[in-house]
């Protein structure tokens, strides 16, 4: 209702131009053809291969499939009405195409007619800019959703009478939560997907269609749906972190009981290589049992302009409808450093649509933000009100290294009671967990080629092996730890 409300009055306040970016083609005419209908105006709607037709009856405009004589056509009309370009973005390069535009957007006063530019990407020339308004179809919300599956449900037991639809009720609500932040053809066909295997909904078919929303969500190379969540028992050490965040899930969650407290935004984690930033991240999202989205800069930036915005809007949109979830911006620094002035002004833009949405939004979306090197990163992102607080993630302790040891050693079948877990930890000093689990790892294949257990004397040759990264970078790893001593909290 809230996406019909919003069109209808972009074309009762005579916007001459309307831009729909969207896949969802039919539903985007539809919804046009509604509002177009309770102000009593006609719709048509033109493509290359058909030129324009009236939704109402369907039946095609001779010797208008060419663009020029389409929009001439357009332009001749002097009733108002509703014009929707379908796939028109390769002919915007045409000036010709581009001025016949403007033409007909500049007597709009005279003859209310708007055209609307709609396919899966449209970028409006610089010359209609200001004539033009961008709409974007929203997701389906909860009750939309409702709807959908409802729907769904009625259209299968139609086809399928007598019998009726068998299920648990837990595993319909688990369904619901999971088909957030979908478009509504995706909806449909998981809901499908899920009735149709076998008339049954149950909990055995979640992990298949958590399977086909990482596939569905994949579409898009920035954003990626993360499986695997671990939970905060892997994560040895980082108490301070762990406390922070407990006293602030059941406020994220929006639990009755911590109603009334500000929503928590987000954490920044500093560290040193190696030492379990991208793994709390993780355990952030499996320990409040929320979805985990990772967001991938690298992948958002294109070599068009205004492309890679573009693209970051639809990741936080995304995310935004996936809300409450936790979204993962791995190694930060990378692609909003403030010395990089060589993309001409681009990574700017990025870091001014982030730091918009960062402000603006209103969805339980909790940022946790990883970095190697945060004097890098522009103050505005890191400032207070933006992010809640700075961990630094240092070298684990000896405590912490004796239970990474453990945790390394049962996650590979090994039982640690036959390990001298004490003196193991006194000999990795200085080395972060990565370079501990790795240890672990060479240790194993050594007692492979040998035919022999795994034992306390094969790990600590590897240990003795190993050279790790705060001995090769000694200096910079010293000056990592000097710096965030004074300015960030520690994380254990």
């Amino acid at each position: 209702m809230k996406d019909e409300h919003d069109l209808e009055l972009l074309i009762a306040s005579r916007f001459p131009i309307i831009s729909i970016e969207t896949h969802e083609e039919q539903r985007a005419v539809q919804l046009l053809a509604r509002c177009a209908s309770r102000r009593q105006l006609p719709v048509f709607t033109w493509s290359v291969t058909t030129g324009w037709k009236p939704v109402q009856t369907q039946i095609a405009l001779a010797s208008t499939q060419d663009p020029a004589p389409a929009l001439r056509h357009v332009a001749n009309v002097r009733q108002p009405g509703v014009y929707a370009l379908l796939d028109f973005h390769p002919f915007l390069g045409d000036p010709l195409h581009v001025r016949l535009l403007k033409e007909i957007a500049t007597d709009h006063d005279r003859v209310a007619r708007t055209v609307v530019l709609m396919s899966h990407r449209t970028e409006v020339p610089p010359e209609l800019d200001k004539l033009a308004v961008r709409f974007a179809l929203s997701l389906p919300d909860e009750a939309g959703i409702q709807q959908i599956f409802n729907d769904e449900v009625q259209a299968w037991q139609a086809r399928n009478a007598p019998r009726r639809l068998k299920g648990e009720r837990e595993a319909a609500v688990m369904l619901l939560k999971l088909l957030r932040g979908l478009a509504e053809p995706d909806v449909r066909r998981l809901v499908r997907h899920a009735i149709e295997h076998d008339g049954v909904l149950d909990n055995t078919d979640l992990p298949r269609l958590l399977t086909q929303k990482h596939q569905i969500l994949s579409r898009d190379s920035s954003l990626s749906f993360e499986l695997d969540t671990a939970a905060f028992a892997d994560v040895a050490g980082l108490a301070n972190l762990k406390r922070w965040l407990a006293r602030r899930r059941a406020p994220f969650l929006d639990e009755a009981a911590a109603r009334g407290l500000d929503v928590p935004k987000g954490i920044m984690l500093l560290g040193v290589q190696g030492c379990g930033k991208s793994l709390a991240a993780k355990a952030v999202a499996g320990t409040w049992g929320v979805p985990l989205m990772r967001l991938d800069f690298a992948a958002l930036y294109s070599k068009w302009l205004g492309e890679t915005e573009r693209k970051l809007r639809d990741a936080l949109k995304a995310a935004d409808s996936m809300s409450p979830c936790v979204l993962w911006i791995d190694e930060i620094e990378k692609c909003l450093s403030s010395s990089d002035h060589s993309d001409n002004g681009e990574s700017r833009r990025v870091l001014g649509t982030l730091l918009t949405w960062m402000a603006e939004r209103r969805s339980r979306v909790f940022i946790v933000a990883t970095s190697n090197d945060i004097e890098s990163l522009p103050p505005e992102l890191v400032r207070k009100g933006r992010l809640d607080e700075i961990f630094f993630v240092d070298l684990p302790g000896e405590e912490a290294r004796r239970e990474i040891i453990l945790i390394h050693l049962r996650k590979r079948d090994q039982d640690p009671a036959r390990f001298d877990l004490t003196t193991l930890a006194r000999l990795t000093e200085g080395y972060s967990g990565a370079e501990i689990e790795q240890a672990v790892i060479c240790a194993l294949y050594e007692a492979h080629a040998h035919g022999s257990e795994l034992s306390d004397t094969l790990v600590a040759q590897e240990i003795a092996r190993t050279r790790p990264l705060s001995v090769v970078m000694g200096e910079k790893i010293a000056q990592l730890r000097e710096w965030a001593g004074e300015r960030t909290v520690k994380a254990d």
